[in-house]
């Protein structure tokens, strides 16, 4: 038997998330058994678990969009039995089973071997948001924004990615600026490296087609308005990763910024992230983060604290990561 926590949809059409004791049989399509030990909570969890949004394709369905764990058996020769692996993405907890669960099968070619030196813990501290931080810094990078060229911007700075993200920079020197909805944060997120703390509401109050150019780089995780203020002020030749939606899909912006500044805007997938780039950007991880960064970040629960921290997340009352331990 196997302990997971289950999505289903009921006969009246409401959703019911509970733990229940699964029968071994029931374990998804895939080459590699991974016994897991920790998934995270990702704000993508909580529009699947809360129903705020339509992530899971078909029910029942364990959520949970990545894990940590040890091999328990392959059928791949690129991984044994005991091999301490990560997985996010590729449509678990959407698609097929995701991490909220004791044991799980998953395809060989979703798996990255956990890099030296993180535990399986703080690779989930780290997790999908983690990960899409690291894709943007990157992003930047290629970009040409560096740490001499002036400030970079994090916006949603008090959820999961922009924690990450604001790490991830002011360990490579970047002066950092980070942008919250709350601004009872401010210490929070100047311990995790940011110089200075803006109210997210100034990024996103109405302005004029070019503001003034302050922003060599930014990495956006909220969409809509705020993402139109931050292209609005880029400095001349500035690039602007986005990776989310709370704050809308829709961007009202001109052709003003790009065609005056040689603004960039750069999307960013984590989801179906080629194999070599993702592993880069693992290791990457692993080499720029220490564990004393990536505790301030972290919160633990287990499994039955799920749905409450689903709704909480939502509603954007949960500060950095959230680990879910699921022996627990």
């Amino acid at each position: 038997m196997v302990r997971a926590l289950l999505l289903e949809r009921t006969g009246d059409g409401a959703l019911r998330c509970t733990v229940q004791q699964l029968d071994d049989a029931a374990l998804p399509a895939g080459n590699v058994v991974v016994d897991v030990q920790y998934s995270s909570l990702n704000y993508k969890d909580g529009l699947s678990i809360s129903g705020a949004a339509r992530i899971a394709r078909s029910f029942p369905i364990v959520p949970g969009i990545d894990l940590a764990g040890v091999v328990r058996e392959s059928g791949d020769a690129r991984f044994a039995a005991g091999d301490a692996v990560v997985l996010t993405g590729y449509g678990i907890g959407e698609r097929h089973w995701g991490g909220y669960t004791e044991r799980t099968r998953v395809s060989a070619d979703w798996l990255v071997p956990l890099p030296a030196p993180l535990t399986l813990r703080q690779a989930m501290v780290i997790g999908t948001a983690g990960f899409t931080a690291m894709l943007a810094v990157m992003a930047l990078e290629r970009a040409g924004v560096t740490p001499r060229g002036g400030e970079v911007l994090v916006s949603g700075g008090g959820g999961g990615v922009g924690g990450v993200a604001i790490a991830l920079l002011a360990r490579r020197g970047y002066r950092v600026v980070a942008a919250s909805g709350r601004p009872e944060l401010g210490d929070y997120l100047r311990e995790l490296g940011a110089t200075a703390v803006i109210e997210r509401g100034v990024l996103s109050a109405p302005g004029k087609p070019l503001e003034s150019e302050r922003w060599a780089g930014a990495i956006d995780t909220v969409g809509g308005d705020t993402l139109a203020g931050i292209i609005r002020g880029l400095a001349y030749g500035g690039a602007v990763a986005a990776c989310g939606n709370a704050g809308g899909a829709t961007l009202a912006t001109t052709v003003f910024p790009f065609i005056l500044r040689g603004a960039q805007l750069i999307g960013i997938d984590s989801v179906q992230c080629p194999a070599e780039p993702r592993r880069a950007a693992w290791r990457r991880l692993a080499d720029d983060l220490n564990a004393a960064q990536l505790e301030r970040l972290a919160h633990e629960i287990g499994l039955a604290d799920v749905p409450h921290y689903a709704s909480e997340i939502v509603a954007g009352r949960v500060r950095g990561r959230v680990v879910v331990d699921v022996r627990r």
